[in-house]
């Protein structure tokens, strides 16, 4: 674990300039990855429980947003779960995706969190408290933020 952290964080610096800017692209993908896969686990553990569903939500969405397979994605989570242990804020997170997502981009990982939030049926005020602080922290309007809850509400039934 300890050496995919160092070659995500460690530029390689190689003779060859396209293999710099392959490493620094890969990198920086992966950054996104724990940036959001962080964020998820936030959000699954703001009621103050992380279900085996919740778990199994956060999975299938790190593997079909990112592609990834489900060892990449168990390998991610540990990855993004000591991230959160050092973060000081969820700006640390929240940056990252700003920076690399479409605003398009940022209002499907709303909906994506809403639908995490929902895998219980319900929304506890911590949910709904840290929804909107992750959300305007991308620079997601209020008016955003509830229109994807209701598409989220409408499509699972609730």
């Amino acid at each position: 674990m300890f050496e995919y952290l160092r070659k995500i964080f460690t530029p390689q610096q190689n003779s060859d300039s396209n293999n710099f800017q392959k490493s620094d692209s890969t990198s920086e993908n992966n950054k996104v990855e724990i940036a959001a896969c962080a964020l998820f686990i936030e959000m699954a553990k703001a009621d103050g429980e992380f279900s085996n569903d919740e778990r199994e939500l956060v999975i299938s969405e790190m593997q079909d947003t990112f592609n990834l397979d489900k060892e990449c994605v168990a390998e991610l989570m540990l990855l993004a779960e000591q991230g959160i242990k050092e973060s000081v804020s969820l700006y640390e997170f929240t940056g990252v995706i700003n920076k690399y997502f479409s605003q398009e981009q940022k209002i499907e990982l709303v909906e994506n969190l809403w639908k995490l939030i929902y895998k219980d049926e319900k929304l506890s005020t911590y949910e709904d408290h840290l929804i909107k602080r992750i959300a305007s922290t991308m620079n997601i309007e209020h008016k955003q933020i509830i229109n994807a809850k209701l598409w989220v509400k409408q499509q699972l039934g609730l």
